[in-house]
């Protein structure tokens, strides 16, 4: 049974779910999300279920301005932000009773799957760390984007930056969308994973001057910092974040290594691909964290 758990993150609130194992004390996961993700859609739910199921306490959070965290305005991705708030999700986690702080683990997908690789580096108490599908900077070229809707999704970024320095609200687009629409992420297997990501909290839309902000961000250059066992989960077929930059992160860590599985991007959320992958991630923290 979840039980709910909230956390301080510059004067907002961060709202958590943890699942306790029957360990104690025992290693706890920190479970992060993908672009514009929420902790109650059904993959990242029941890859929490499956954690906890293994024998590791998870702690599942909203980064700010998402979910049922605070926060405004809403919708709005922050690397530097998103960052401090799983500093202070793995604090929240060392706190807890029942939990192992010295076993901290972290799991991440997508862009989430760059951001542990970063947190990691900046906390060398982190015991472990699975990134999934990582981001490690857009690819050169985007699946189900032609140049025309390269160049209206350039506007509208520019327009919502603009709209942040002016203090108007965002100019909010899909998070995901279908080929040629003007969304962050289009195409039919984008599409596919928006109808399985049916939760209470989750919004497809989001402020695209986020994407700014990532044109910027490489988790690699991180990585050689990252002194605990890393585990890459890529997809051979993946177009959104692309295996050689994924296996990038693997290399570059000390202590990195690859499972790399035949699918794609959002593959990795449908349910018979993610028990495999997470029987998989599961077998490495039980190799790393016995």
């Amino acid at each position: 049974m979840a039980q709910q758990v909230v956390f301080d993150v510059g004067g907002e609130r961060c709202a958590g779910y943890l699942r306790r194992s029957d360990r104690q004390p025992g290693p706890c996961v920190v479970l992060c999300t993908g672009f514009g993700g929420t902790q109650d859609t059904p993959a990242l739910l029941a890859t929490a279920e499956d954690f906890t199921a293994g024998g590791f306490h998870t702690l599942t959070f909203d980064y700010r301005s998402f979910g049922e965290s605070g926060g405004h305005p809403r919708q709005l991705v922050s690397i530097e932000g998103q960052l401090a708030d799983i500093a202070a999700a793995v604090a929240c986690a060392r706190g807890l009773d029942g939990v192992d702080p010295a076993r901290i683990a972290l799991w991440g997908t997508s862009l989430g799957g760059g951001h542990v690789v970063s947190a990691a580096a900046r906390d060398h108490e982190i015991a472990a760390v699975i990134a999934q599908v990582p981001f490690n900077g857009f690819p050169r070229r985007v699946e189900g984007r032609s140049t025309l809707s390269t160049l209206r999704l350039l506007a509208v970024m520019a327009e919502d930056w603009g709209r942040e320095r002016l203090h108007l609200p965002p100019r909010y687009i899909p998070a995901v969308g279908a080929e040629g629409a003007l969304a962050v992420m289009t195409g039919a297997g984008a599409q596919r994973a928006v109808a399985g990501m049916v939760s209470p909290t989750w919004r497809n839309e989001v402020a695209p001057r986020a994407l700014i902000e990532m044109m910027r961000y490489r988790p690699v250059d991180f990585a050689p910092r990252v002194g605990c066992p890393l585990l890459v989960s890529l997809g051979a077929d993946d177009a959104e974040t692309t295996p050689d930059r994924a296996r990038a992160l693997a290399q570059a860590a000390p202590g990195g290594e690859v499972l790399e599985y035949p699918v794609s991007h959002f593959d990795f959320y449908t349910e018979d691909v993610r028990r495999r992958v997470v029987a998989d991630q599961l077998a490495f923290l039980q190799r790393v964290l016995p």
